[in-house]
């Protein structure tokens, strides 16, 4: 009875536990078509992420640039602000400020509310209102002790006469960086996709070289039984065993490479659409490839329409001309405008602060005139505009190399439907050869090395097949990150930039 108890909680405790390393241990399979690695790439990869934070990067500068358009309400104040030091006092009668030493203690409390708005031609206007409490501490303060100095309401404007307009050139920029950085998105994505396509054919020609040394493998070790027997029977000679026997070797080294190939692969392909070490995947090569016939002109129009490298090259030519506009800015005559007008008063009383407030009003322009600079600013304007021939020159060479690029891509692309026919049927050919070569290698019509050329021919044509298929997706995705344009649902590409926020 004892014993039986003792076995009974044993077993009570070691079944949970190997429940549990079979949990632990557990693992799933998944095959995926070439469709659905691209889907689960767009949806779920390491990249996919990253795009789509770069796009809100650019998105939120983006929105600064509009916040930057619109009033700014802004409410500013000084808590405390504790001093003593040289304050002007009065005039003498000539007319200077005498300026004295305080003896007091001064602490001001002040709060400011400002309305700010940039105007179009690169000023700035300001509405703001404020209050100030003075208190003062020591001797000659016992009379005046506190005293509140009020800005109901104040208007300052504020321009540069020959200054860079920032405002101008901001509008011409920040609106295509942003519809750049869309585009850019969107051939973030068809980047993705071809990175896809080249992991999944990384794959696909893995399992393929798998296949083939599995069959390699099968009938290279069938034959050398059947050259083991004949070597008996003296059909044939040492050389053509030793022959095949060196087959059957060599098959048995390339399965062991093949599989862990294959391994690689499946663990590159997981990684990237972000797979944990659970999921292996394996995937189901194509049999055929759409009929699709490019023309360069539609290829070229969408290209052009949509291609983000296009607005990069439209906006470094504006930076370039908004560099040289800032050298001149900067080297020549300058002049600043200020003007404010508001309303202020000043009392021992808070309510007495905003009663009868008088006018205030100050205008200021200021000048700057260069006299002597011994060609400083005359080189720097110059360096800018050598700076905007050359991106000018490489502006206009990226064009040519443009659509130079999209006419060779697409006479790529529309021969690779007849490569892919012609590697299907070279597949199909090598196959029945390779079987009509087995047949009388078997009745020993044909000596092993015709059977090896045959099984030789036989692998190629498959490799061949896969390269011809990787090739297809390939260019067609290649064109879809020029142009942003579907060619086989004949659409272009689109993105709810809404739901990326």
């Amino acid at each position: 009875m004892k014993n039986f108890i003792v076995l009974f909680f044993v077993c009570l405790i070691a079944v949970p536990a190997s429940y549990g390393q079979q949990r632990g241990a557990e693992r799933y399979q998944y095959t995926f078509t070439l469709e659905e690695v691209l889907e689960l790439a767009q949806d779920q990869s390491l990249e996919s992420i990253r795009a789509r934070n770069t796009f809100l990067s650019n998105y939120w500068q983006y929105r600064s640039f509009r916040a930057s358009q619109l009033p700014l309400l802004n409410f500013s104040a000084s808590l405390p602000d504790f001093s003593r030091q040289f304050i002007s006092t009065q005039r003498d009668s000539g007319g200077h400020v005498i300026t004295s030493y305080s003896l007091d203690y001064t602490n001001r409390i002040s709060g400011r509310l400002a309305l700010n708005q940039n105007l179009p031609t690169g000023g700035r206007v300001s509405l703001y209102t404020s209050l100030q409490q003075q208190q003062r501490f020591g001797e000659s303060a016992r009379n005046r002790p506190l005293e509140y100095m009020s800005t109901p309401i104040s208007i300052s404007f504020s321009q540069s006469i020959f200054g860079v307009n920032q405002w101008k050139w901001d509008r011409k920029i920040e609106p295509l960086r942003y519809e750049e950085a869309k585009r850019n998105y969107l051939k973030q994505t068809e980047n993705i996709a071809l990175n896809a396509i080249r992991y999944f054919f990384d794959l696909a020609s893995a399992q393929q070289d798998l296949a083939i040394a599995e069959f390699n493998h099968s009938n290279n070790e069938e034959l050398n039984k059947i050259s083991q027997g004949r070597y008996n029977t003296g059909t044939i000679g040492e050389n053509d065993l030793l022959q095949s026997e060196l087959n059957f070797m060599n098959a048995k080294s390339t399965l062991s490479d093949a599989t862990l190939n294959v391994e690689t692969s499946q663990n590159r392909l997981r990684s990237f659409l972000g797979f944990n070490e659970t999921v292996t995947v394996s995937i189901i090569i194509p049999e055929h490839v759409p009929r699709v016939e490019l023309e360069v002109e539609h290829v070229m129009q969408w290209a052009k329409q949509n291609n983000p490298d296009l607005l990069a090259y439209q906006r470094q030519l504006i930076e370039a001309e908004k560099r040289v506009a800032e050298e001149r800015a900067a080297t020549g005559f300058q002049a600043d405008l200020n003007f404010t007008f508001g309303l202020n008063q000043r009392s021992e009383d808070i309510a007495n602060a905003y009663r009868n407030p008088s006018d205030m009003e100050t205008a200021r322009l200021t000048l700057s005139i260069p006299i002597l600079d011994w060609g400083r600013g005359k080189g720097r304007v110059r360096m800018a505009k050598s700076s905007q021939q050359v991106v000018q020159s490489q502006v206009e060479q990226a064009y040519a190399d443009f659509e130079q690029d999209i006419v060779l891509r697409v006479r790529q692309f529309n021969l690779q439907s007849s490569q892919f026919e012609i590697a299907l049927k070279a597949d199909t050919i090598a196959q029945r050869r390779y079987e009509a070569s087995k047949q009388r290698y078997l009745i020993d019509r044909i000596t092993i090395t015709e059977m090896n050329n045959a099984q030789l021919d036989r692998d190629n044509s498959k490799k061949r097949y896969v390269t011809a298929l990787r090739s297809y997706w390939n260019f067609y995705y290649q064109l879809r990150q020029i142009a942003l344009f579907d060619f086989m649902a004949n659409k272009p590409l689109e993105v709810e930039y809404e739901s990326l926020r």
